[in-house]
């Protein structure tokens, strides 16, 4: 009986030694993948002109969201205040080089996709490829399959290598795909979230409203048909603009994010159509 008692204590101990150190073990293991992430810094790069009630919204939002994540980030509100019809393409590029001293990577995100699956939506380091979170698959309004709009997570490393974005997208549309093929050119594999326990209701809110914010469509001379072409060899290193104003501001909620206002500078041999024909530029954003 005596001996059956002190094997039940020695089995008692081993067990008990045993969860101790599978305890340590998990504990190491979440200390790690959260020191491995915290290496990593992201520039949120949100294009923008003229949105404020919209990002009066995004950037609560996205705090919290990122936030949630453990996210290490800065966001970098890139406001284009020429003349010129808008240029999404030029603004990403403008926010990476205004950025890539003290982040190593960026996420380019439109101001009127909020994502909703923070468990399933990750802003981490994309250390395989770039990420693109805005999956057709997911988006409440594009769904073809080349589409990388809306949210795309790159190093910056991987940015620099395709020469970042066409500036020569003047107007809505079209500088997505062409960042595509650049990517594919360089060898990168595209990579997006599968299998999320949401569908394209509900894995993102989209918040723009076409009564107030009118797409410019327009398209002028060759527009269309030079929009077709790739051009690497113009991209960020070709982005022109001068920085008028870099300020530091907090939301009424105290959320710290960078505006950069900047004036885009227009070759007009090689884009014509930065501006419009006539005075629309009022019409649209």
């Amino acid at each position: 009986m005596f001996k059956i008692r002190v094997l039940i204590q020695i089995g008692a101990i081993y067990f008990l030694l045993f969860i101790l150190i599978s305890l340590w073990y998990l504990s190491k293991l979440e200390v790690n993948e959260t020191t491995s992430q915290s290496k990593h810094r992201l520039a949120v790069i949100v294009p923008y002109r003229n949105r404020s009630s919209e990002l009066e919204v995004f950037l609560p939002h996205m705090n919290s969201f990122l936030n949630l994540q453990s996210i290490d980030h800065i966001f970098m509100i890139i406001n284009q205040v020429d003349t010129h019809r808008f240029n999404r393409a030029a603004l990403i590029n403008i926010g990476f080089i205004e950025s890539q001293s003290f982040v190593d990577y960026i996420v380019m995100h439109d101001i009127d996709l909020l994502p909703l699956n923070y468990q399933e939506l990750r802003y981490e380091y994309p250390d395989k490829g770039p990420v693109h979170l805005a999956s057709p698959k997911y988006h409440p309004l594009y769904h073809y399959s080349t589409y990388v709009g809306g949210i795309l997570m790159i190093t910056c490393k991987d940015f620099e290598r395709v020469n970042g974005m066409s500036p020569l997208y003047w107007g809505w549309g079209r500088e997505d795909d062409n960042f595509y093929v650049r990517m594919k050119l360089a060898g990168m594999k595209i990579y997006r979230p599968s299998n999320l326990s949401t569908n394209a209701t509900n894995t993102f809110r989209h918040i723009h409203d076409k009564s107030v914010h009118k797409r410019d469509y327009a398209k002028y001379g060759k527009q269309k048909e030079e929009g077709r072409k790739i051009y690497p060899e113009m991209g960020f290193n070709t982005t022109k603009y001068i920085l008028i104003n870099k300020n530091t501001k907090k939301t009424n909620e105290g959320i710290e994010y960078n505006m950069l206002d900047v004036k885009i500078e227009c070759n007009y041999n090689l884009t014509p159509w930065c501006d419009h024909s006539t005075n629309e530029s009022v019409r649209y954003l």
